[in-house]
């Protein structure tokens, strides 16, 4: 089955397929960020069987009039709106050897809008972490903060520095020189996902273990304890963080049992880390395929997602993050019964 464009109608959207599911939604803006996430979008619609839907999105601007009558006015929207066309035809013929389904659309409006909007039947959505303030503007932006915390359905953000992995060629000079400086990397064949005993960190080991398998990778779960702050700060730190890492050993070894139990084929490794959770997330990122974290948590990773911090994380790392949000699991409901549960305040 070879790649099928579904041309957008005069409206502006194709709207969702029949079956109420877009699959993988990926937004992209002729940056070469875009095309990171184009090309990784593309391969994990191979991957999961799933159809890719391509969007890319415009605002006609609106400015003030400098008339005596006042009032506003709007630009025509035909050049801007041929050139949103023009970017989709080219990712349309990037995707071209993939063996999926591929629709395509310009959507007018707000980007972070129509993907959100989305988001709410997608199974996954994914963007890069800047572009170049074009058709897509924020998306490629700032609000790659934003719609991992949003989103109704997991996110993945592609960093640029992704572009060797993916076989692309970027003429980005920073990340460029940041190759050089680093020299070549070796890319394990692992899933990291980040934990801190919170509900949400469970889901986000399911997805992650789920992916894993979908790679034919292994599974590494990190839980990171940083210093104590603030009004724990008189806490004796060697005696209690010795007593603190042996109780989170025991519950870190029942959650295995737990994985164990869904996973059974899945190779799990769980690595305790003294540090701050997103410094140790970012250095994780340089060597594998993917870090997958919740959108909330206990203060840990993923309550560090919804704050200023994200960015450490988010445009820091090093290799493509997925963001999950916050769900049930009926997994989950066996998880007590395999021995104490995670609890880090």
């Amino acid at each position: 089955m070879g790649a099928q464009e579904h041309q957008p109608d005069p409206a502006g959207s194709t709207g969702p397929n029949p079956s109420g599911q877009q699959g993988i939604v990926v937004g992209v803006d002729g940056s070469e960020h875009g095309q990171c996430a184009l090309v990784w979008a593309a391969r994990e619609a191979q991957r999961r069987e799933r159809p890719l839907h391509i969007v890319t999105a415009y605002s006609v601007p609106i400015f003030a009039a400098s008339g005596l009558d006042g009032g506003y006015a709007t630009v025509d929207d035909s050049v801007i709106r041929d050139g949103a066309e023009e970017i989709l035809r080219q990712a349309m013929e990037k995707v071209s050897s993939y063996e999926i389904d591929v629709e395509a659309s310009v959507e007018n409006g707000d980007a972070s809008g129509v993907l959100l909007e989305m988001s709410s039947s997608a199974e996954l959505l994914v963007f890069g972490t800047r572009g170049r303030g074009g058709f897509v503007g924020r998306l490629l932006g700032s609000v790659s903060s934003a719609l991992p915390a949003h989103s109704k359905c997991p996110t993945v953000t592609v960093p640029l520095i992704c572009a060797d992995r993916l076989g692309e060629i970027t003429e980005d000079r920073k990340i460029n020189a940041e190759r050089a400086k680093e020299g070549p990397q070796t890319v394990e064949n692992v899933v990291v996902v980040g934990v801190d005993g919170s509900e949400q960190a469970r889901v986000a080991v399911l997805d992650a273990a789920e992916q894993a398998e979908r790679l034919g990778a292994s599974l590494r779960v990190i839980c990171a304890v940083p210093q104590y702050t603030g009004s724990m700060a008189w806490v004796p730190a060697p005696m209690d963080r010795t007593a603190l890492f042996a109780d989170i050993k025991i519950q870190l070894q029942a959650g295995a049992d737990w994985l164990k139990s869904h996973f059974p084929s899945l190779p799990v490794e769980y690595v305790l880390a003294d540090g701050s959770p997103v410094e140790v997330l970012v250095a994780a990122s340089k060597n594998v395929e993917l870090v997958v974290v919740g959108t909330r948590g206990r203060g840990g990773f993923a309550g560090m997602l919804l704050g200023s911090t994200s960015d450490g994380l988010l445009h820091h790392a090093k290799c493509p993050i997925m963001v999950v949000p916050d769900r049930h699991d009926p997994r989950m409901d066996d998880r007590s019964s395999f021995g104490p549960l995670l609890g880090m305040a």
